[in-house]
């Protein structure tokens, strides 16, 4: 299960991040790395920090964009301090770790990404909107502050316990059943929200950017399965093609 997790950092800025993530990694038993567009490369100072983790970083993917390194994903959380805008997909660690195992044991050939954002600014608001749920450490409210081999580590360290601690039953933690259910791929829901812009905004109904932004955040909360977004697409066609008509 460990092997199907993806730890995707984003527009990394320090060399030394990403050799302490990969330590941080390996201690708990993950080893793939995704790093997006990043700002340096992998030097002698990411090797050192990585205190043996070497092996990691030598399987490290690349990708120049965001959609890329989530594209054949089936199940994306993405780590934000933003909360306000978020709090129906809020999980913090533990919370992560029980929703990735159990989505795995009943999605055995499934990718997950975590995904982490730039030092300075994490992810963006587009970004967040594509990740179903969204990770957070309640840290101390006068003094938040995690490096990002840190929040590396905590997620890491939960999924492991979970891992762990696995019986070969869970109980599911989202409503309804859950195990016949297969889920779009990143790629397929990017395509889909793509098609809804171009043909919300053909009709009049999408006017500003704030309008999809909020569309995607409800088809997000809505946890759609593959047969959902197959309908939804389905639907979008129809009316694309009376348009035409």
């Amino acid at each position: 299960m460990l092997n199907q997790i993806r730890i995707v950092l984003v527009e990394t800025s320090h060399s030394g991040n990403i050799g302490s993530s990969a330590r941080a990694m390996k201690t708990m038993g993950l080893t793939k790395v995704r790093l997006v567009a990043p700002k340096c490369e992998i030097d002698d100072q990411a090797i050192a920090l990585s205190a043996g983790a070497e092996d990691v970083l030598k399987q490290v993917k690349i990708f120049p964009s965001f959609d890329e390194a989530i594209a054949d994903c089936d199940l994306v959380i993405g780590t934000s301090a933003r909360l306000r805008h978020l709090q129906n997909t809020l999980i913090d660690p533990k919370g992560c770790s029980d929703v990735v195992m159990s989505y795995l044991h009943h999605h055995p050939n499934a990718k997950v990404a975590i995904v982490f954002g730039r030092e300075r600014v994490g992810l963006t608001n587009e970004e967040l909107l594509k990740c179903r749920y969204h990770l957070y450490v309640p840290t101390n409210p006068e003094y938040g502050s995690l490096n990002l081999a840190m929040a590396v580590q905590l997620a890491c360290y939960e999924l492991r316990q979970a891992w762990l601690n696995q019986t070969g039953h869970y109980q599911l933690q989202e409503k309804g059943d859950k195990e016949a259910r297969i889920y779009p791929k990143a790629a397929d829901l990017a395509y889909f929200f793509q098609q809804t812009e171009a043909l919300y905004r053909e009709l009049g109904f999408i006017k500003n950017d704030g309008v999809m932004q909020k569309l995607q955040h409800l088809y997000q909360r809505a946890d759609l399965d593959k047969t959902e977004l197959n309908l939804l697409c389905g639907m979008l066609s129809i009316v694309q093609k009376n348009l035409k008509d």
